[in-house]
């Protein structure tokens, strides 16, 4: 396969992923030595209480181009993408779940769809949900209603755990205040406002083999709607 891209950061949040995390990483290193001259991988290890912190270090002594970043303690899904965008060194950062849902080998898509419109930022959105009917109804709750009636934000699948983004973006969209599903939300809504570019791909989305979500949790939900709250009054 030719080299499509010079160089790109991918971190993973992690979290209670001992199952999938290795097989995840593995797939993703074997797709990044065939199309990227300079890359990295970032496993943000999110306080996990089963054996993934034991494991994602294995797997980093293996590769220097492989490190990990413990959080102790939990810091949610917010926190975690702010540290793995934080922490990227190269111009294009890309992330994804943990959890075996996403084939990786779709990075090529975005890559292709970036060099096609120029976008700034490359979201997946997911052709065939595979997941719990109750997350499909959160997930319509968060994707359609409320960041569209707030603030204005019209992406198909903003939640889509599969994003390519240039870094100056994060960089320039400074400070991130929201937590949890609100972190997403923000940088997008002050990303459109900054006048970056967008595009969107399709990506395949598999149900989950090993472990639990945890995105559809009361407590998640209920904070998130308030830190959504928040950010409308600061932003309108």
């Amino acid at each position: 396969m030719v080299k499509v891209i010079k160089e790109i950061s991918v971190f993973f949040p992690t979290y209670n992923e001992e199952k999938n995390i290795r097989k995840v990483v593995s797939d993703a290193k074997k797709v990044l030595e065939e199309i990227s001259q300079r890359w990295e991988i970032i496993i943000v290890e999110d306080g996990s209480k089963d054996k993934t912190p034991q494991i994602v270090d294995q797997i980093a002594k293996k590769d220097r181009r492989i490190r990990v970043i413990h959080h102790r303690p939990n810091r949610g899904y917010g926190g975690a993408l702010k540290t793995g965008f934080s922490n990227a060194k190269y111009e294009w950062v890309a992330f994804s779940d943990s959890d075996g849902q996403f084939d990786f080998s779709e990075i090529t898509k975005f890559i292709s769809k970036q060099k096609e419109t120029g976008a700034d930022l490359i979201l997946g959105i997911r052709r065939q949900r595979a997941d719990p009917f109750i997350r499909k109804v959160f997930t319509f709750f968060w994707s359609k209603l409320l960041p569209r009636i707030l603030l204005g934000l019209k992406v198909k699948d903003y939640s889509c755990g599969f994003k390519m983004i240039r870094r100056k973006v994060y960089q320039s969209v400074q400070p991130l205040v929201g937590e949890e599903k609100v972190t997403q939300i923000e940088m997008l809504t002050k990303a459109k406002r900054f006048g970056f570019e967008f595009a969107e791909v399709e990506v395949s989305h598999y149900p989950r083999k090993f472990g639990k979500q945890t995105g559809a949790d009361l407590k998640v939900v209920f904070r998130s709607i308030r830190d959504l709250l928040k950010l409308w009054w600061q932003l309108k």
